[in-house]
């Protein structure tokens, strides 16, 4: 497997559950029917390709890991045979991988493989198209209260790392620099994750400014980033934070974070002061053709590209250009893509949007294409049967 795996990886925690002994459990039974039956009337080698349906950015990783995990415990061996190294771009249908070995010990595997393929691929995919169109960008994977466990919040941390480093292999993108927990950090290179500042903190503190001045007396030395819209007051706030901490704001360790929710504008804008800010620093992006949702995305509420060129230029008016700006909320490929139109001026997303958005399309699929040695498929399905090469 060493064609596929980053040469430093950590083993994951991901990879370490289920163990050998909840396998039976975890598996459709229809598996351990089929296990019980060649247990009694023989085993062959077999081999299965497995695919998606939908193009994907292949993140291998943590399925491979797993199927050599539960090979040891069984004493037998899987000839993995990657298609596609981990990163690399795969088209609807294309294998991904074929996996070797006992059917006795491989059929009851299947469904929990593919529980830790599909989704990566997807979310892989998803990262890496944000990266590149965005690729001046800093990226920070803020996913993990959006998964539905600890061992999803690994799987899409994976991914994003995977899809990020493809990004920065293709067209130098800055990537995903890190993310909002520490037992994931290990996949961005980092030994803890990177926090900015939740809302809660700030109604504790009574107001923006007196919780900026928390976080700088407990982290002193640590860049800080302020979120700025609880009270509405998104620029008045930044600006405030700026003009109490010059220093901190001159020498770049201090960030503003626009959270705006889609209810409302940000402070000082509306449709038509979006259009003009635009104007004024993005006139090609409102020339083209545009669906009512990129229109969204352009000048309308929330953290929209008006919103974010039109704090750049309060920051940049009051004489804090260095000050850096995050920009979260609903960050999706399709918002992204939107952005790098208007050349929006962000420093960081903070997103967990590159999660898939139609669970239907992460499913992975696999079929066994020969047995012992024998090419055999089921009708439909040929072009899944091994090629050279």
């Amino acid at each position: 497997m060493a064609d596929g795996r980053a040469p430093d990886s950590e083993p994951s925690q991901l990879g370490r559950t289920p163990d050998e002994s909840a396998v039976a459990g975890l598996t459709d039974h229809y598996f351990n029917k089929t296990k019980a039956a060649v247990a009694r009337f023989g085993d062959k080698r077999v081999t299965y390709a497995v695919f998606m349906r939908r193009p994907v950015v292949s993140a291998p990783r943590l399925a491979v890991e797993w199927l050599e995990r539960i090979a040891a415990a069984r004493g037998t061996k899987f000839d993995i045979d990657l298609r596609h190294k981990e990163g690399e771009w795969t088209g609807a249908g294309d294998p991904l991988m074929y996996i070797s070995g006992s059917l006795f010990h491989l059929v009851d595997l299947e469904t929990l493989y593919l529980q830790k393929l599909g989704p990566a691929c997807v979310a892989a995919y998803n990262a890496y198209t944000m990266c590149v169109d965005l690729p001046r960008t800093a990226f920070l994977a803020m996913d993990a209260r959006h998964c539905a466990g600890s061992e999803m919040a690994e799987m899409m941390a994976y991914a994003a790392s995977v899809g990020s480093e493809a990004a920065r292999r293709e067209v130098g993108a800055k990537g995903f620099v890190g993310n909002a927990t520490d037992a994931t950090a290990h996949y961005f290179g980092q030994k803890a994750g990177y926090g900015t500042m939740p809302h809660a903190l700030i109604g504790y503190a009574g107001s923006t400014l007196r919780a900026a001045e928390m976080l700088l007396e407990v982290f002193a030395t640590e860049n800080v980033t302020v979120l700025v819209d609880y009270f509405g007051r998104e620029v008045t706030d930044s600006l405030e934070v700026c003009r109490r901490f010059p220093e901190v704001a001159q020498s770049g360790r201090l960030a503003v974070r626009l959270d705006t929710h889609g209810g409302r504008y940000i402070e000082g804008l509306d449709l038509a002061k979006s259009y003009d800010v635009l104007e004024r620093n993005a006139p090609l992006s409102l020339r083209g053709y545009r669906t009512e949702q990129e229109l969204r995305y352009l000048t309308g509420t929330g953290v929209s590209a008006a919103a974010i060129w039109h704090m750049r230029e309060a920051l940049d008016k009051a004489g804090f250009a260095k000050v850096r700006i995050v920009a979260s909320s609903g960050f999706t490929p399709a918002k992204c893509k939107t952005m790098a139109v208007a050349n929006a001026p962000i420093d960081t997303v903070g997103t967990g949007s590159y999660l898939p958005e139609v669970w239907t399309e992460t499913y992975a699929t696999a079929d066994i294409v020969e047995y012992d040695g024998r090419p055999s498929v089921k009708v439909g399905r040929e072009f899944l049967l091994r090629k050279p090469g």
